[in-house]
This record gives C-alpha cells, sequence and structure tokens, in this order.
C-alpha cells in the first residue's frame, strides 16, 4: 500500500513537470528563457495541428512562440482571418516567400511555390495560360474519365466482391498520381492498378514532406548539420531528391525524343499535357523552357494535384461515411440529375453534371474548412510591421497561419465550428454560398490564389460522385484517424475500409 502511494506520487510529479515544461497553466505554451518555445513545439511536434488549434483559441487567435536564443526561429502563430487578409493582400509586398522560405523548401527549387517578384509573376501567367486552354480542359477531361471508368472502379469492384479491406488513401494517392502525371507530362505511370505495384516517385514526395514540416520546428542549425552530415530526416530528404530528379528527368528526356521524332501529333485532337505545351517553345514569357525549369515546374505541379487533391477525397470520404445524413443527401441529389430510368443502376458522372451539385459541392468545401489538404503556411515581412491584431513583426521572423485552426475557431464559424455541417455553405437561395478566402484558406487567398482551383473541384466532384452513388463505404472498426505529420494534410495510418455495392 505504501508503494502504491509513492507511484501514485512520482506519477503526479511527473505529470506536473510535464504540463510545467509544456505550457503554462493556462494552457499556453511557455516562452521560456534561452530555449523559448522549443520544449513545447519538440512535445507537441507529433500532434502539432490539434495543439496549434488549443493554443490559438486560448490565446484569441494569434500567438508567439518565441525561439531559443540567436536561432531566427520565432514564430508568430495566427488563425486571425484580419491578420491573414492583411498579409496575403493588403500588405502583400511586404510579405513575400522570400530566401529563407526557399532554402526551407529548397526541393522545390526555383518552382512557382517558391519564387517572387518577376519570376512568380511570369510562372503564374504562364501556367494561367496553359490550364485555361481549351486543349487542356479536352485531356482533363479525358483522363479524368478514363482513370475513374479504368483505374478506380476495377479495384472498387474487386475488393467488394472479395470482401477485401482497402486502403481508401493510398487508393486516392494513386488516382491523383496517375492523373497528375498524365495532366503534366502525359505519361500514365499506371500505378492504380489492382496489383497496387510500389510507386518510388510518391514515396519519395510523402518523404520530402515530412521533412520539409519538421524544418519548421527545429534550429535551422539541426537540421543543417544534419543535412551536412548526411544523417536523420535529412538524409531521408537527400534520397527521396534523387529519386524526384531521376524520375523527371527521365519523363523528359522521352517526352523531348518523342517530340523530336513528331510522335505526339495525333494527340493535339484530345488535348495536350503542359509538358508538351511547354517543350514546343523554346523560351514563353521570358522563361527559358530548359531542364532546370521543367523539373521544377513538374515537381511543384505534381504536388499541387497529387496531394491536396488525394488529401481533401481522403477526409471528405471519411466524414460522409461517417455521417449517414449527409451521405444520404448527397444521394439524393445525384439522383436528380441521374435519367428516370437509369434512377437504381450503376453509373459515373461527368463534368457537365457535377458542376450543377450544390450539395456536394456545399460538402466538399466543408470538409476543406475542417481538413485543409495544407494545412499550415508561413510568411516573412521584409520591413518591421504591425498587423491587425496588434502583433509586431519583424524581419526573419516568421508568420505562421494554422489553416485546421482556422477551421475550428469559433470566433470564425460560430459555436459548431467543429461540428460538419454541408448547409453552412448554402444560401437561403439555394446557391453556394461565398466565404472571404482570408476567411477560407484553403485555396489560397489574394495575388496567390490557387490557379488550380477549378480542376481540383472537377476531380473531388467525379471521384466522389462514382463512389457514393456506386458503392457504400465502411470504415474498419476500430480504425484510429488521426492527422500526420507533413506539410500535406493526410491521415496517418491510411483509411482502411471495405467497399459493398450498391447496385446488383
Amino acid at each position: 500500500m505504501v508503494s502504491l502511494g509513492y507511484c501514485e506520487i512520482l506519477l503526479a510529479l511527473l505529470s506536473f513537470l510535464f504540463l510545467y515544461v509544456s505550457g503554462r497553466m493556462d494552457g499556453l505554451p511557455r516562452n521560456w528563457p534561452v530555449v523559448g518555445a522549443l520544449p513545447s513545439i519538440l512535445i507537441n511536434v507529433h500532434r502539432i495541428h490539434v495543439w496549434c488549434t488549443g493554443f490559438l483559441d486560448q490565446a484569441g487567435g494569434t500567438f508567439l512562440l518565441k525561439g531559443p536564443w540567436f536561432s531566427n526561429m520565432d514564430i508568430l502563430a495566427t488563425a486571425d482571418p484580419a491578420n491573414v487578409h492583411y498579409i496575403m493582400s493588403g500588405n502583400f509586398s511586404n510579405f513575400p516567400k522570400g530566401p529563407h522560405f526557399r532554402e526551407i523548401f529548397d526541393v522545390l527549387g526555383d518552382g512557382i511555390f517558391n519564387s517572387d517578384a518577376d519570376l512568380w509573376q511570369s510562372q503564374r501567367k504562364l501556367a494561367l495560360l496553359q490550364i485555361r486552354h481549351r486543349r487542356f480542359h479536352q485531356f482533363l477531361e479525358k483522363t479524368s474519365k478514363n482513370k475513374v471508368e479504368k483505374g478506380l472502379v476495377p479495384i472498387l469492384e474487386h475488393v467488394s466482391n472479395l470482401g477485401l479491406v482497402v486502403d481508401l488513401q493510398d487508393l486516392f494517392q494513386r488516382f491523383t498520381f496517375d492523373t497528375t502525371c498524365l495532366f503534366v507530362t502525359g505519361y500514365d505511370p499506371c500505378c492504380l492498378s489492382i496489383e497496387l505495384p510500389k510507386v518510388p516517385f510518391a514515396k519519395a514526395l510523402d518523404d520530402a514532406e515530412e521533412t520539409l514540416l519538421l524544418r519548421h520546428a527545429v534550429p535551422e542549425t539541426f537540421w543543417k548539420l544534419q543535412r551536412w552530415l548526411g544523417v536523420g530526416q535529412e538524409k531521408k530528404l537527400s534520397d527521396a531528391w534523387a529519386t524526384l530528379d531521376h524520375t523527371i528527368a527521365k519523363y523528359i528526356s522521352k517526352k523531348r525524343d518523342e517530340l523530336s521524332k513528331g510522335l505526339n501529333k495525333s494527340e493535339e485532337e484530345d488535348g495536350l499535357d503542359l509538358l508538351t505545351s511547354y517543350l514546343n517553345e523554346d523560351e514563353i514569357m521570358g522563361l527559358k523552357c530548359d531542364d532546370k525549369f521543367l523539373r521544377d515546374t513538374i515537381l511543384n505541379f505534381m504536388i499541387a494535384g497529387r496531394d491536396t487533391t488525394s488529401s481533401a477525397l481522403t477526409w471528405f470520404l471519411w466524414l460522409v461515411s461517417t455521417h449517414p445524413v449527409v451521405e444520404a443527401k448527397i444521394r439524393q441529389e445525384l439522383a436528380s440529375i441521374t435519367p428516370e430510368q437509369e434512377g437504381n443502376k450503376w453509373r459515373l458522372f461527368n463534368i457537365e453534371d457535377v458542376s450543377k451539385l450544390v450539395y456536394l459541392h456545399s460538402a466538399i468545401c466543408e470538409s476543406l474548412r475542417l481538413y485543409p489538404s495544407v494545412p499550415f503556411q508561413h510568411k516573412e515581412p521584409l520591413h518591421p510591421d504591425i498587423l491587425p491584431s496588434g502583433h509586431h513583426v519583424y524581419p526573419k521572423m516568421k508568420v505562421l497561419f494554422s489553416l485546421y485552426a482556422m477551421g475550428r475557431m469559433k470566433f470564425i464559424w460560430g459555436e459548431d465550428c467543429g461540428d460538419f455541417k454541408p448547409k453552412r455553405w448554402i444560401s437561403e437561395r439555394g446557391a453556394i454560398k461565398h466565404e472571404p478566402s482570408y476567411k477560407f484558406l484553403s485555396f489560397n487567398a489574394g495575388p496567390r490564389t490557387c490557379i488550380g482551383k477549378e480542376v481540383a473541384f472537377t476531380q473531388l466532384k467525379t471521384v466522389a460522385a462514382a463512389i457514393i452513388h456506386n458503392y457504400q463505404v465502411h470504415l474498419v472498426e476500430g480504425h484510429p484517424v488521426s492527422p500526420n505529420v507533413s506539410i500535406i494534410l493526410y491521415m496517418k495510418h491510411g483509411l482502411m475500409v471495405k467497399v459493398t455495392k450498391r447496385w446488383a
């Protein structure tokens, strides 16, 4: 009995010590002398998004995390839409990506995510020109439909017939990897097949993204030392980088060879991929289309197309399958655009069909509000500034937006902010309700608003409609669902489900 009492006392003391080191008694992180908030960050890095949500809620939307002395690691975390609007639009010129951002995200090269000023503007104009072109939309519609019908559906039929458990997150990653490769390079890696082959390029992207997030959580000198020594997470990034470069170089070389032999002429009727469009010109808008430019462009587009859409699909299907009322309303809406004679039959939906679906669109927006594919962003001011919240910022300080936290702030979305309620996106007239981009930041805001928003919504709707109309998704009992630690918000343990057919 006495020893049990000592154990209880020791446990209580250890618990108190943990709370004391990791945070203040009011729930906010503790900024210590010398080391700042680093102990709190390291203790909570495995649950970084949930942790940020908690202390930003306690702090009223904005809180300063002091870094260790001389580390240039001060982070002003915010979920305040007024601050987001000021930084992304109101005083945009004072908050570029900057050289430090490019150093952290060095694997992305000089692509559109990393670039600033004239280089960024030229790349954005060029990308918009290509994405808005009729030929690209033809290619988008054709490849998306084919990949759903000949890639995704056969796997779902296979696992449903045999009663197998399948990781939907893995399927969605394979689907978006194949389609993005097709959109960007014109090549289909065919990783969405019943055999579920290993995909080194996809694994390399995952490893790189995990390392990029962890670079935000430790002092710069630490990860740079790891990089120099070639150990730890930096060794993982180095290996991933080599795989990405090798694969992309192979695509570029193959495409150059085909074009030189005139093998792509017949594809122009069905639309062109982005790589072919770029290679048809030696220089566009002052951008020289050499191998370095093409490598950076392809990698940036691959991350934008593969990761964000597959993440969004994963969280959306989980939310719908665990909210039967929402699922029933989506099916009712799908039935309303289905010919009466086909109302109780298996079918796929085209782009024109899904463009009319208000409730499905609103449910996707609601899912992205709670589970944004890119859960955080950061900026650094060029000059000292004062944000609308009254907080002072200065050069070399990171201003971090937590998109994950923004979706869970009562002062932004109301008391029911934690609920999955698609109807909050529907106006009294039954149309999609517009929410300001600085409040709903999933597609960025201001001059850097996502250029692929419509492409993403098209894919999300066509895939979601096909699955929800034709299949019933059952979450495996006891399967844990929680966010991972990465710059892309995936599920840590995947989405393990069984799928059954709705129609005989």
